[in-house]
């Protein structure tokens, strides 16, 4: 979700080299921290206020065990913002401006079948398919393309007032992260706002909520900059479980170079798997999470 600023800058001492790799990070949090300040401040109709009673009476939501069951090669050149899995394969959309894609890949071999370039001005973001529509939105562009599912044409574009992050679907609405902890249903038709709530955990709201999968009536959501995955109880907002996937890359033995955040959830009903990927990885993880 972070434009690129600068090609690459190293700094070396006698014994240590450090490379930042195109500053990424630091643009995106100075855009979330002005998201989320203006996100508090306005009223969402439907979105409980988490007060310190509240937040006092809720207890740690449970660290949840999950288990690899295979890996995939995914192509480190993607950016990626969106993932999902339908009729036997695999949906991404990815992010930079120049760089931003829909895809339509084969798991087996991490290689697209079918895609589309986004204009250079758009960066990319999360995807959602329903009722045979392949929605995905943009960063800051405010702009939300909608797409056949099997030609990937362009049927409509719509109007999005926040920043676009993840996008899933309840079989009904449209589910839209802004990088707060603000979750919109939104009616797939015009994509007007039905509802808003907010998330939250013990600790209070949680933010930086990126790309989003709903399974068997509750949300998984990546939190930005993390390797973490939490469960979402769609009604409350209320985290109800975590996933720790730090180790994920280095317990696998996947060999790699440059790598960026975890980002990328996708759902197999028929095998009960999930698929889990990240900016630049060069792997897809099928897990099985508890």
């Amino acid at each position: 979700m972070l434009q690129y600023v600068y090609d690459q800058v190293s700094i070396s001492t006698s014994s240590l080299s450090y490379t930042f790799v195109h500053m990424k990070h630091f643009i995106k949090a100075t855009s979330l921290a002005l998201t989320v300040f203006i996100m508090s401040c306005n009223d969402n109709p439907g979105q409980k206020t988490t007060t310190t009673e509240d937040i006092n009476s809720v207890a740690p939501p449970p660290t949840l065990q999950y288990n690899v069951v295979k890996v995939y090669p995914h192509d480190t050149t993607s950016f990626t913002e969106g993932l999902v899995w339908l009729n036997n394969a695999l949906y991404e959309g990815t992010g930079n401006k120049g760089e931003s894609k829909l895809m339509k890949t084969d798991i087996n071999t991490g290689k697209a079948s079918q895609e589309v370039s986004l204009d250079k001005q758009y960066f990319g973001e999360g995807i959602a398919i329903l009722n045979n529509k392949i929605y995905q939105l943009t960063w800051q562009e405010h702009k939300v393309f909608v797409y056949d599912l099997n030609t990937f044409k362009k049927l409509q574009e719509f109007e999005w007032p926040y920043d676009g992050w993840g996008m899933t679907h309840n079989g009904k609405d449209l589910i839209v992260g802004t990088g707060s902890n603000s979750l919109y249903y939104v009616d797939p038709n015009n994509f007007k706002i039905l509802k808003t709530i907010g998330v939250s955990d013990n600790n209070g709201p949680v933010s930086n909520i990126n790309e989003l999968e709903y399974v068997n009536g509750f949300i998984y959501a990546n939190i930005y900059q993390t390797r973490y995955i939490v469960k979402i109880n769609p009604e409350t907002g209320a985290v109800v479980g975590k996933y720790d996937m730090e180790n994920i890359l280095d317990s696998s033995g996947v060999k790699y170079g440059e790598i960026d955040v975890l980002n990328g959830i996708a759902y197999d009903s028929a095998k009960n798997s999930f698929y889990l990927t990240g900016k630049y990885w060069p792997a897809v993880f099928e897990v099985k999470m508890n």
